[in-house]
């Protein structure tokens, strides 16, 4: 039940692999890529008290010793204070360019390290070991690394891969259901931008997988990577198709910095809003059917997610409000706001031409119902 793709990116290419009991084995895989038996570890708390021994005792089976830097949990961690002080931590410990650092954890661990890798001597190899779904199917592969700015989110990072990515699915058992719904919203996402039949096959078998079948998370990791690993290779540093992936974060980075990047909405609730959003827009403009977004909305409800803007607990900005925040996200080309809409289930596409008072008039409807 293991499955291993492959990123062909040249001379940065790696494989994810993807399976039970991973973690017990991160030694023999890490192994051949060591010029010396030892790496460094960052995590947060909250992963470490679950599976920082166990990634320990993987190691440690192959005979490679490990230090590890335990951070704070929470989007907050990705912040220019965590970089300076990873950094400034991995050259205490004198990881050398050769050596290997690890990233063990959710986006918010990922993202940070890598950054800070990229950033480290020029250039450090660093290993993913995602431990969370929203992680393991988008920002553990494809090497988009970097840290939110008290203007917006990931404003500051650069383009870095990872040497190897071990997605163990063993540990998706550990997440609360809140986590684990939320990094769906991220999975269904892959079916609404390029695969109508990955749609169809999660409305008919994600509740089995939510309730803990390991061949479903397998597949569904899989094909979620698969489809990320191809646009990636075609586009890895986001000129064109890679906005693909940014299906529903439009609104998504807008409804994070209204909320404040905090419990109120996690990043994968904000994703399955917003797809649903992206979809109500596209039918508005009479890009698709207004069957579309009523069924990615009801798929999202039949999941227990987040649907609407009226399950964001607490205040939000009025639809001007929103729109502004929109304008500071990385998708803004010469000041033009591009979108992700779709002219159907799994036929996503980039446009800058939307008239902004379309936009006004959807966000303005959804709050309207809050």
């Amino acid at each position: 039940m293991r499955e291993t793709v492959h990123v062909p990116l040249g001379a940065r290419a790696y494989d994810v692999v993807i399976g039970p009991g991973l973690m017990a084995e991160a030694g023999t895989f890490i192994a051949p890529m060591l010029s010396r038996p030892r790496v460094a570890v960052v995590t947060e708390s909250r992963v470490a008290a679950l599976h920082l021994g166990a990634l320990e005792e993987g190691l440690s089976a192959a005979g490679i010793d490990c230090v590890a830097l335990e951070l704070p949990p929470g989007e907050s961690t990705k912040s220019w204070a965590y970089l300076a002080q990873v950094t400034e931590w991995l050259l205490d410990q004198k990881i050398e360019r050769r050596d290997v650092v690890v990233a063990l954890g959710g986006g918010v661990i990922g993202d940070l390290v890598g950054f800070a890798c990229a950033v480290l001597r020029r250039g450090v190899r660093f290993v993913q070991v995602p431990t969370s779904l929203l992680a393991q199917v988008d920002s553990s592969v494809g090497g988009k690394t970097g840290i939110n700015t008290a203007q917006g989110k990931n404003l500051a990072g650069a383009f870095h891969q990872p040497s190897l990515v071990l997605a163990d699915t063993d540990v998706l058992a550990s997440l609360a259901p809140r986590d684990f719904l939320a990094g769906y919203g991220e999975v269904m996402k892959y079916g609404l931008l390029g695969d109508a039949a990955f749609f169809g096959w999660l409305e008919d078998n994600a509740p089995a997988m939510a309730a803990g079948d390991v061949g479903l998370r397998v597949a569904a990791v899989k094909r979620s990577v698969e489809m990320k690993a191809d646009i990636v290779t075609r586009d890895e540093t986001e000129q064109g198709d890679r906005a693909l992936l940014n299906l529903g974060h439009t609104f998504c980075h807008a409804l994070e910095a209204a909320t404040g990047y905090s419990e109120r909405l996690l990043h994968g609730e904000g994703v399955a809003i917003g797809c649903g959003l992206a979809f109500e827009l596209s039918a508005r403009l009479g890009l698709c059917s207004q069957e579309d977004p009523s069924r990615v909305r009801a798929h999202l409800k039949a999941m227990g997610l987040k649907t609407d803007l009226a399950d964001i607990p607490g205040d939000l900005p009025d639809a001007t409000g929103l729109m502004d925040l929109m304008g500071q996200d990385k998708k803004v080309v010469a000041g033009t706001l591009n979108f992700i809409l779709a002219r159907g289930i799994g036929q996503a596409f980039v446009t800058p031409d939307v008239p902004p008072d379309t936009v006004i008039a959807v966000l303005g409807d959804a709050l309207a119902a809050r």
